[in-house]
């Protein structure tokens, strides 16, 4: 694996999260086409967009937090997207499952981060 310094780290980052900016939840691993993308409810659950900032020139990006509205499931993982509704899958990552029992909200402040060795 190489070894990157942060600013290159932080370079990629910013790269990467300018692809796309449209946030989605999953109720299982997306693999690599983002499957297993939340859908219903009342109201009904979307993507949502986030605003990327870089910041630390440590090879993470912090979005802006999203609120999802949820019908009851357990959600796993989070993806980007390049639009509001179709477009192209990039990437995805797990969240710790949160379980819903009913309709509710989910808050999440994506971050994507290249790590050191990547």
């Amino acid at each position: 694996m190489p070894t990157m310094t942060n600013a290159f780290r932080e370079a990629v980052a910013l790269a990467a999260t300018a692809q796309g900016a449209y946030i989605a939840l999953h109720t299982g691993t997306p693999g690599t086409t983002g499957a297993g993308e939340a859908s219903g409810g009342s109201p009904a659950y979307a993507r949502k967009q986030t605003t990327w900032t870089g910041g630390a020139s440590d090879g993470s990006v912090v979005g802006t937090e999203v609120a999802f509205d949820v019908p009851a499931g357990t959600y796993t993982h989070i993806s980007c997207w390049t639009a509001a509704s179709g477009g192209t899958f990039l990437w995805a990552q797990a969240i710790a499952g949160i379980t819903f029992p009913g309709q509710g909200i989910l808050k999440i402040s994506p971050i994507f981060q290249v790590p050191q060795g990547a």
